[in-house]
């Protein structure tokens, strides 16, 4: 029960933020303001501005990551329940639990992301009521409090689905990330090439976290849990990043085959390279905050606050 109801949590944050995405690209269409930086003659919709186009990339970029993780989730539940192979129902249940407090936890901070860059977007207008931004702000707000707050799934992450089995699962997932890697990689493509490099990178970090977490539960717990939000945010990032990879590895080989629509599969592409460029390479800086950040995290004694 508790994970459907987290699952659909999840869900909500993922909807919230495609509404308030849906609304910032509606309004930079429509919003008329300065010159292109290019030269043009007179002055253009918002949507032209780099910085514009940076924070609508950035806000496409984590709902399709989010929601492919979520999708990729509900998956393997429908198999763990209904697959005919005992094996197979156990392994995709293992995936599933691993999976769902990243679902409710990532992908509802990344609401309060995506739905404040929303209210940027729409400048001085985001905080008028008549527009909504603001609306989804308020809603994505509550995301990561009810159904347990993201520290509520962060130690769910560490204490039942990374320490239990010594970090079996998190480092059996990374497997098959670093596979995708590999595929990239023969594609031949620099889009595809530079995303690997991040998912590289990306793969290293959360298994070098899984790792630090799993061998030091006993010795120093208040360590390994004062970086457990990160851990979470990094888990999220690099396996969002995992799914837009795969995305991507698709779309290319739609395009070179001829198939679809390739306006459609270039904007996968490139939607992928920004979250890699972009999104997934914090992954070094969540790995430093979760190994070397305890120190910081517990320097001050309770009246020193």
């Amino acid at each position: 029960m508790m994970n459907a109801a987290r699952f659909a949590v999840g869900m909500q944050g993922v909807a919230v933020a495609e509404r308030a995405y849906q609304k910032a690209v509606q309004f930079a269409r429509d919003r008329v303001q300065s010159r292109d930086l290019a030269g043009s003659a007179g002055p253009v919709a918002i949507i032209h501005h780099p910085d514009v186009r940076r924070m609508l990339m950035s806000m496409r970029a984590q709902i399709e990551a989010s929601r492919a993780l979520a999708y990729v989730a509900a998956a393997a539940s429908d198999a763990a329940h209904h697959h005919t192979d005992d094996a197979t129902r156990k392994t995709n249940q293992t995936f599933y639990e691993y999976l769902v407090p990243i679902v409710k936890g990532w992908s509802t901070e990344m609401s309060i992301d995506v739905t404040s860059t929303g209210v940027q977007v729409h400048g001085g207008m985001g905080f008028i009521e008549e527009t909504g931004a603001a609306q989804h702000y308020r809603d994505a707000r509550i995301l990561t409090i009810y159904e347990g707050t993201t520290a509520i799934q962060a130690n769910d992450l560490v204490g039942r689905k990374t320490v239990r089995d010594g970090g079996a699962t998190a480092k059996a997932i990374i497997a098959q990330v670093r596979e995708t890697e590999t595929a990239l990689m023969q594609q031949g493509s620099a889009d595809l090439a530079a995303i690997a490099v991040q998912l590289a990178a990306g793969a290293a970090a959360l298994e070098e976290v899984v790792t630090y977490v799993a061998g030091n539960m006993k010795s120093d717990i208040k360590a390994v849990f004062a970086g457990s939000v990160p851990y979470l945010k990094l888990a999220g990032i690099v396996l969002g990043g995992w799914q837009m990879a795969r995305a991507a590895l698709i779309a290319e080989q739609k395009l070179q085959a001829g198939e679809g629509d390739a306006k459609f599969y270039r904007a996968k592409i490139g939607t992928a390279r920004f979250f890699a460029d972009h999104i997934l390479s914090q992954a070094s800086g969540y790995r430093t905050a979760i190994v070397a950040g305890s120190a910081g995290v517990m320097a001050l004694s309770e009246d020193q606050f």
